[in-house]
């Protein structure tokens, strides 16, 4: 059993450290279930990636971005036009490419299914 409390302030403790601003923490690995702690300093970024075939992002600390095309409501935006997430807020991630920007120092609970 995890704190997610815990994992949370630890994982921003690191990522304020951090030369690039972020840090993770792969907690939970049971088959293609993977949970996740990530953290960011305000201001860094996770680049874009694609999606696994599900997941979702609850945010713990801060408040977060989605970028890119498929975040930004597919319009083509790519420039971190998809609604800021504030502490408290659980969300599916699209599917396709996106990424990850903190608006405040942040902290978000990434949960994953690798296959299906």
């Amino acid at each position: 059993m995890e704190d997610l409390n815990a994992l949370a302030d630890e994982q921003l403790e690191l990522a304020r450290r951090a030369e690039h601003g972020r840090s993770a923490h792969l907690f939970l690995r049971d088959g293609p279930l993977r949970q996740s702690v990530i953290a960011l300093r305000a201001g860094a970024e996770l680049g874009e990636h694609d999606a696994p075939p599900a997941s979702s992002l609850q945010v713990l600390r801060g408040t977060v971005r989605l970028t890119g095309d498929e975040a930004a409501g597919g319009e083509g935006g790519g420039s971190g036009a998809g609604a800021a997430l504030a502490a408290g807020v659980v969300t599916e991630l699209p599917e396709g490419r996106h990424g990850l920007r903190a608006e405040q120092d942040a902290a978000v609970l990434l949960t994953a299914v690798t296959a299906v």
